[in-house]
């Protein structure tokens, strides 16, 4: 038996420092006149918080499950529910091909900046092309967590390093309604990336790395290669079950495996080609095949420039610009081909020695 390691967690919160984080949502002073009941929500708040009910709402997992009796949360059902309609989708040839465009900047004009992302220009850049292409189109754009009320991609919590089967897909490591963890928009993502056929990430470089919501996203991402379909086989999160199984042998499934992709990073100074191979990488990781050179594009925009008409270089740039328009078009081309048996995967049935 392998031994668990512990001794990080803090202690609870206690009642009344529970008190001062819960009222952090009811600051503005019209909530006054419901003190009364805020009250109330905040007494059900502390009691589901105690008890620790993350999934209050379960029912019998049945018999499409190892343990056809084991509880398991409505909300993981329901998304699980939706992938495996979308892959059922993805995988039938009268399915019209489909496109993902992920804007990657945390920048839009409704929120604090007052303006939207070169990221985003590239983003409907590349959607033109692609609809001319006939290829059906969707646009996530990750700056709306940045704009929209209780939207949240919450953090990967990282239970592949406990053990792979630990790591459920999709991820039912939230919603946890007994800490608040709620509103998480992973459950979407992960069926619009499943209905997919090819995907394209337009995305600038904040310090050398993914933006913020990026990155978040890529982390939660991590439960589509290698992770457990099935949570009755570890009890929901026990440790020692999931580690049993990965030292019985693991097969790693790459659930987005199959689809093509194209990478646009842009910067002004610095980056952008440690962000592009890193966000290459992880896709040629996952199972995912590039386009081709031409669409893993990196590229500066308005070099050591201000920032304040770099909207204006990119304006000036049509080189880039058609750079952008190239990535679209190659993706459009590999989709195409991948879909007719056409596109050339030279490692397609090699067994990996050392699957991870």
């Amino acid at each position: 038996m392998i031994k668990i390691r512990k001794g990080q967690a803090p202690a609870p919160l206690s009642r009344s420092a529970f008190h001062d984080r819960f009222m952090q949502s009811f600051v503005d002073p019209a909530f006054k006149v419901e003190d009364e009941a805020i009250a109330r929500l905040e007494d059900i708040a502390w009691d589901a918080y105690t008890e620790g009910r993350k999934s209050p709402v379960t029912r019998k997992a049945g018999p499409a499950f190892a343990n056809p009796d084991y509880d398991l949360s409505v909300e993981w059902l329901a998304t699980r529910a939706k992938l495996k309609k979308a892959q059922t989708a993805w995988g039938k040839a009268t399915t019209k091909s489909r496109v993902l465009l992920v804007c990657g900047s945390s920048r839009n004009d409704g929120t604090c900046p007052g303006e939207i992302s070169k990221s985003w220009r590239m983003t409907n850049t590349a959607k033109a092309v692609l609809m001319k292409a006939g290829i059906e189109v969707d646009v996530l754009d990750l700056s709306l967590l940045t704009s929209s009320y209780k939207l949240h991609i919450h953090p990967c919590k990282g239970c592949v390093s406990t053990a792979m089967p630990l790591c459920h897909w999709p991820c039912s490591c939230y919603p946890n309604h007994s800490l608040g963890q709620t509103s998480d928009w992973m459950a979407e993502i992960y069926e619009r990336w499943v209905a997919a056929h090819g995907i394209i990430i337009l995305t600038p470089v904040y310090w050398y790395q993914s933006p913020s919501p990026l990155k978040l996203m890529v982390d939660r991402l991590v439960c589509a290669d290698g992770g457990n379909p099935d949570p009755t086989t570890t009890h929901g999160k026990n440790p020692a079950e999931a580690k049993q199984l990965e030292m019985k042998g693991w097969d790693y499934p790459k659930h987005l495996s199959g689809r093509t992709y194209g990478v646009v990073v842009h910067g002004d100074v610095a980056g952008i080609e440690g962000a592009r191979r890193s966000l290459c990488d992880w896709l040629d990781w996952m199972g995912l095949i590039d386009a081709g050179n031409q669409a893993r594009l990196d590229r500066f925009v308005g070099y050591y420039e201000p920032y304040a008409n770099s909207h204006d270089a990119l304006d000036a740039d049509k080189n880039m610009q058609a750079e952008v328009r190239n990535v679209a078009a190659a993706v459009a081309n590999a989709v195409k081909a991948l879909r007719a048996g056409k596109l050339s995967q030279p490692d397609k049935n090699l067994r990996r020695p050392r699957p991870k």
